[in-house]
């Protein structure tokens, strides 16, 4: 009788490790599934403030170059209001905006796409007038801005591809087991995959010299 129940209580034991190493295992996993989705997540919020501080380097540069164009081409009112109007409804969507909000919020992504989007043609626009004035071609500070834009111009294309592949990778982790069980209970739900025009995902060499 006695060797019968200590089978027994090594029979319970053997399960009782079986069910603990179970669960052991399955919160591993999760833990993992869990620590994995964070990452992906914080991996697109600050895609998306790359985006944000590339273009406010842009916009940073502004006003220097519209000051120095206007120092030879005066005249050209209608451009340099056109740049200031775009600038500042860049300025009123972003102001108090952070990352995290614009990740949230497809229709202010969209519409702050379209206001830069605006902004890079009004700027396009303004370093095309340099085509009628040899002396502010030549101008070292005109050139040093028109470099320094068309770098920026560049960085935000790129910084827009990472954004949309950073979510688009968050996404389908979501999707997959077992991550798919859990996700939405911890509040990790699918992101708006917003999309720019295809021209503005390529990584061009911006040159607004042949505009």
């Amino acid at each position: 009788m006695h060797l019968e129940n200590l089978n027994q209580t090594k029979e319970v034991l053997n399960m009782m490790k079986w069910i603990f190493g179970g669960l052991a295992a399955t919160v591993a996993i999760l833990l993992l599934g869990y620590n994995g989705l964070v990452s992906k997540d914080t991996t697109v919020t600050a895609a998306m403030s790359q985006i944000q501080n590339q273009e406010q380097r842009r916009g940073d540069l502004i006003p220097n170059l519209v000051r120095t164009v206007q120092g030879y081409a005066a005249h050209e009112k209608g451009v340099f209001e056109a740049v200031t109007s775009a600038r500042a409804q860049v300025g009123k969507l972003t102001m108090n905006v952070d990352a995290e909000r614009l990740v949230a919020d497809p229709a202010l992504q969209k519409q702050l796409s379209d206001a830069q989007q605006s902004l890079s043609g009004a700027l396009s626009r303004l370093i095309a007038v340099s085509e009628n004035y040899p002396q502010l071609k030549a101008d070292q500070g005109f050139l040093s801005l028109q470099s320094q834009i068309e770098g920026s111009e560049n960085r935000i294309a790129v910084a827009r591809r990472d954004y949309i592949e950073a979510v688009r990778t968050f996404n389908a982790s979501i999707r997959k087991f077992p991550t798919v069980v859990f996700a939405g209970f911890f509040g990790f739900d699918k992101k708006p995959e917003f999309e720019v025009p295809a021209e503005k995902r390529e990584v061009p060499v911006v040159d607004f010299s042949k505009s």
